[in-house]
């Protein structure tokens, strides 16, 4: 039960941060891509860029700062390159970004997280 819970919040907060980044101009281009290398939550584009985007909920701020390490952006990288191909064009570029958000706050984005 507490798995479903936990699937279902997540859930919330992707179509929360899909709104934002919506209302931000970008175009939302798929979500929950899964590989086996990894997950990208949302895959996103805006004026010849491609966000490869891991969305993060917590119930409090102050544990958003934890929210997100280094094994995860690993991940959400290696799934993104697996599946890159599909989405950008190109001389698109791309990046990983990550979306914190938690109760009563502005979501945070954070642009090009991950730095190999």
């Amino acid at each position: 039960m507490k798995r479903q819970l936990a699937e279902a919040r997540g859930r919330k907060a992707e179509d929360e941060a899909a709104k934002w980044l919506e209302a931000q101009g970008w175009e939302i281009l798929a979500r929950r891509v899964k590989v086996k290398a990894g997950e990208v939550d949302m895959i996103a584009k805006r004026d010849g860029l491609v966000a490869f985007v891991e969305v993060k909920w917590r119930k409090r701020a102050a544990d958003l700062d934890t929210a997100i390490d280094e094994y995860r952006l690993r991940r959400v990288a290696a799934a993104a390159e697996a599946v890159a191909h599909e989405y950008a064009r190109e001389g698109e570029d791309l990046r990983v970004d990550v979306i914190l958000l938690a109760p009563g706050t502005p979501p945070r984005h954070i642009e090009n997280a991950w730095m190999p």
